[in-house]
């Protein structure tokens, strides 16, 4: 028979999930210098109400606190699940994008992005935060999450990147991933306390 603590840790729960899809006008190819606007739009964009994953309804609907980074489309992604006064805390804010001011060549958007991100793992992280200074507010926000775990399932509705740092902190915490629905607009990993 379970202790009560081993019945109470079994049933915390912690979930991230990644916001809806920010509504964004149709990109043009750009400079490198030009990722900075770019990025500040993505930054304020809300996010399309519509299309909400079934699971993703449902997840937020059994939550019992639910965190959102200040970014726009995590906290209209809270709204469009039915939440709209979530915690909002910085330290789930998504770790910035660096880029260099040069003025070619010019590419997607997104073939940038993902440029950047590979940079920026590599150390390069020229305004933008670095990742060693990330992985610390990561470090934070998984001890927050963690806390918050007692009063009931924790939802987090974050980014990609950071929601990574996060479960790589819960899981060197002892916490166990028992569902993940894709790292995507609207995707969500679950952890549980060993």
């Amino acid at each position: 028979m379970e202790t009560g603590s081993a019945l109470t840790r079994a049933r915390l729960q912690i979930t991230l999930m990644r916001h809806g899809e920010p509504v964004m006008s149709a990109n043009r190819w750009l400079a490198p210098c030009d990722m900075g606007q770019w990025t500040a739009r993505y930054d304020a964009a809300q996010v399309h109400a519509s299309a909400i994953p079934a699971r993703s309804i449902a997840t937020a609907s059994t939550a019992c606190v639910i965190f959102a980074s200040t970014l726009p489309r995590a906290r209209s992604s809270a709204s469009a699940l039915g939440h709209a006064a979530p915690r909002v805390d910085a330290r789930f804010r998504e770790a910035a994008l660096p880029y260099p001011l040069w003025h070619f060549p010019r590419l997607p958007p997104a073939a940038w992005v993902a440029l950047f991100r590979l940079a920026w793992l590599c150390g390069y992280a020229r305004g933008a935060e670095s990742l060693a200074t990330v992985r610390l507010r990561a470090k934070a926000a998984s001890a927050q999450l963690i806390a918050c775990a007692a009063e009931g399932p924790v939802l987090l509705v974050g980014h990609g990147v950071m929601n990574f740092l996060i479960a790589r902190e819960l899981r060197a915490a002892g916490w166990r991933a028992t569902g993940r629905h894709g790292s995507g607009y609207w995707g969500t990993a679950s952890y549980h306390a060993a």
